[in-house]
């Protein structure tokens, strides 16, 4: 481990998230405690020639309800999905830490909210308006409502924030890459406090065409570690953290909800969509050695957890060689199983469940989990949460193109 200034370690003390399971932290919680089933028929736009019709939408989400307090920010309710959800979510984190905008030492914070996609709906409807509609023009804000940073850039202005401001992109480690990022600089003093996660909308006819071009969707549910798993679910929502300086959290009195102990960061150059066991082994072992912490330590793993075949084999490989014994100790859950893969956002809103896991002294359950996959032989938690004290937590996002990162969770600082 690194050494690092005890003053400089990394401190949560926000959450925010929007999913299909609920649009905000309690809600959401709730629904991982019921075993809530965010998964359903697809709708909001046309299907025709569509093979897979389910998919985990947000449903009921109202901007111009969710966002009309912004006061900064006088485009929000103009933006692009994927921003209402970053915009709602980052709100909802600055609130839980206590924090008004604009932020008081505006070039001492950052915002780093990635997406995988960006703007998907925007690109979808002003093709339609262009080509089927034959309209003469798209919306005057298109441009900006499809850029990736679009989300990163709104939450900036309505808190006011003048340091570091800027997306990540990385699939389905997007938004625990924006996470690792935030901790470095806050670690590193370049900021002491950001804004981090990712934020994802990409649920419509031409991107539902494009995954059903790779045979990677379930026409029936998302059944991770199942021996009947066929594909994974899209999914929507955004998962986002504040992050401080210990110092810096403490010198304003905030709570402290978690440490961010460590995390690791990984590629596996190999193949864009056949995973390999070393490249999220390695990024476990790098974020359990940047903790401090041994392998022992971690009571829960909130696992990427996809249901696809490659995926789920590959990451029970993986924990068993970084784990050893310890694997068949560890509760283990895919909450995908619930709120679908929500892509670039998966980090973040898995990162929320793993820290309410730590906080509630409960665990989340794999549903669907009837009939495991012999080769996914460890304590996946089917069907039923359980009590179970979490005090180190590990939370697993590994992407297309095979980029990995893992991020620890901890104990507030004593």
């Amino acid at each position: 481990m690194t050494a690092i200034d005890p003053a400089r370690r990394v401190v949560v003390t926000g959450m925010g998230v929007v999913t299909p399971i609920g649009t905000n932290v309690p809600e959401f919680w709730g629904g991982l405690k019921r075993g809530q089933l965010g998964v359903g028929p697809v709708g909001g736009f046309p299907v025709e020639e569509l093979k897979i019709l389910i998919a985990a939408q947000v449903k009921g989400f109202e901007p111009k309800v969710r966002l009309k307090h912004f006061k900064r920010d006088k485009l929000i309710t103009l933006a692009d999905r994927y921003s209402w959800f970053a915009a709602a979510a980052a709100d909802e984190a600055m609130q839980m830490a206590g924090l008004e905008g604009p932020i008081a030492n505006p070039y001492r914070a950052a915002c780093i909210v990635g997406s995988g996609a960006g703007g998907l709906v925007t690109f979808e409807t002003a093709y339609r308006d262009l080509f089927i509609h034959k309209k003469l023009a798209t919306h005057p804000l298109t441009l900006l409502r499809i850029i990736g940073s679009s989300a990163s850039a709104h939450i900036g202005i309505e808190f006011g924030i003048k340091g570091p401001t800027f997306a990540t992109c990385s699939a389905c480690s997007t938004a625990s890459h924006a996470i690792g990022l935030a901790t470095d600089y806050i670690r590193n003093g370049v900021v002491d406090i950001a804004i981090a996660g990712a934020s994802e909308s990409v649920i419509n006819y031409g991107t539902m065409k494009a995954w059903q071009a790779l045979h990677v969707l379930s026409p029936q549910g998302c059944f991770p570690f199942s021996k009947k798993r066929n594909g994974t679910v899209l999914g929507e929502g955004a998962g986002i953290l504040v992050l401080e300086s210990y110092a810096h959290a403490k010198a304003r009195g905030a709570k402290i909800i978690a440490e961010l102990a460590g995390y690791g960061m990984s590629s596996d150059a190999q193949d864009m969509v056949k995973p390999t066991i070393e490249g999220p082994r390695e990024a476990m072992r790098m974020a359990l050695e940047d903790a401090g912490i041994a392998p022992t330590a971690i009571d829960y793993l909130n696992a990427h957890g996809t249901a696809t075949a490659d995926n789920d084999r590959n990451e029970t490989k993986a924990i068993k060689e970084v784990f050893g014994d310890h694997a068949y100790k560890l509760a283990i859950s895919s909450t995908k199983s619930m709120h679908g893969h929500p892509l670039g956002a998966g980090g973040g809103i898995e990162a929320v469940a793993t820290i309410k896991a730590m906080q509630e002294s409960w665990v989340p359950p794999t549903i669907g989990l009837d009939d495991p996959d012999p080769e996914c032989d460890l304590d996946y938690i089917p069907n039923v949460g359980r009590d179970k004290a979490v005090r180190y937590a590990m939370s697993n996002s590994f992407a297309f193109g095979g980029l990995n990162a893992v991020l620890v969770f901890g104990p507030p600082p004593a």
